[in-house]
Parts: C-alpha cells; sequence; structure tokens
C-alpha cells in the first residue's frame, strides 16, 4: 500500500484577507520537495512572495510530524520512499505509529525500529501469549493437558507489560 499523502495549499496573505483559497495537491504526482514548490508557486502565482498555509492535510499516522500549518519537512519525500520500500505491509507501520513508543521523525531509524520490535498477528492478548508459550517451549503444544488449565488471560495480562498491541499486531517494547 501506498502512503498517500495530500494537502491543501493556501497562503497566510490570502487567509489574511479573509480567503482561505488554494487547492489540494497529492504529493504522489511529484517526485520531490523542488517539484512541489515549483507547483506551489503556481498555484499561488498571483502573488509575489506567498508564505504557503497548509490549512489540511490527509497523510498516514506515521507521517504526522511531517506537516503542519505552516511547514512541510523537505524530508518527506525521503520518508515517503523508505515506507513504500519497506518489506514490512503499510498496515505494521501504521499500527507501530500507533502504539506511539517510537519517533517517526527520522523514518529510516523507525523502521528499523519496527522490524525490531515486530513480533506479529494475533487475535487477541490470549492468543498471542498461548503462542508465545508454545513458541519458547514454555507448554508441550500437543498435550492437551495443561493447556487446557491455563489461565491464558492471566498469562497474556503478564506478558502485555513488556509489548504492546495495535490492530491486531504486536510489538517488544524496546
Amino acid at each position: 500500500m501506498k502512503a498517500e499523502v495530500k494537502i491543501y495549499v493556501g497562503t497566510y496573505g490570502k487567509y489574511n484577507n479573509g480567503s482561505i483559497q488554494g487547492e489540494w495537491l497529492d504529493l504522489s504526482d511529484y517526485s520531490d520537495m523542488e517539484e512541489l514548490q515549483a507547483a506551489m508557486a503556481e498555484l499561488h502565482s498571483d502573488e509575489s512572495d506567498p508564505e504557503y498555509m497548509f490549512h489540511d492535510y490527509e497523510c498516514p499516522e506515521l507521517l504526522k510530524s511531517y506537516i503542519g500549518e505552516s511547514f512541510i519537512k523537505n524530508t518527506i519525500f525521503e520518508a515517503i520512499e523508505a515506507i513504500e520500500a519497506s518489506h514490512l505491509d503499510f498496515e505494521v507501520l501504521e499500527a507501530f505509529a500507533n502504539v506511539g513508543s517510537y519517533s517517526t521523525d527520522d523514518i529510516s531509524a523507525f523502521i528499523e525500529a519496527c522490524e525490531e520490535a515486530y513480533t506479529g498477528e494475533y487475535g487477541s492478548d490470549e492468543e498471542f501469549a498461548q503462542e508465545m508459550a508454545e513458541e519458547i517451549g514454555a507448554i508441550d503444544e500437543k498435550a492437551g493437558w495443561p493447556n487446557n488449565c491455563i489461565d491464558w488471560e492471566r498469562a497474556a495480562r503478564e506478558l502485555m507489560y513488556d509489548y504492546s498491541e495495535s490492530n491486531g499486531h504486536y510489538f517488544r517494547s524496546i
């Protein structure tokens, strides 16, 4: 899945004169910041020195720190490229951003941390705990007993002190 980013570009000059005249620009239409800046300059060519204002934007959670009312970081295109080049599904990266344990300001470091922390997708904390117990050899997965006697809800509660979950994706605390 691609990281879709759209910005509504107006100017402070127009805004201060009571207008939010501008246009939505889709960053996928531009290859870099230079092309985007040229498009913004053309859009607001009726001003001699436009000070751009981003009235609104639509982007994935993990790119929200790259755009604000008065700025768009020069590194946003590199961030989008890194996200799209990652072997992790976009959904996993979004989930990691949602657990909020790691900054997205340096997207390469963020992706590396996500790769290190990601443990998989599970239907519940209890399923995750049982799978983890089987994986580390704490129980015999073929045995009925004691598996059918284990309080997986309690085991999951204790395990989750060291893990975070978002949208079914589990991450080891780092």
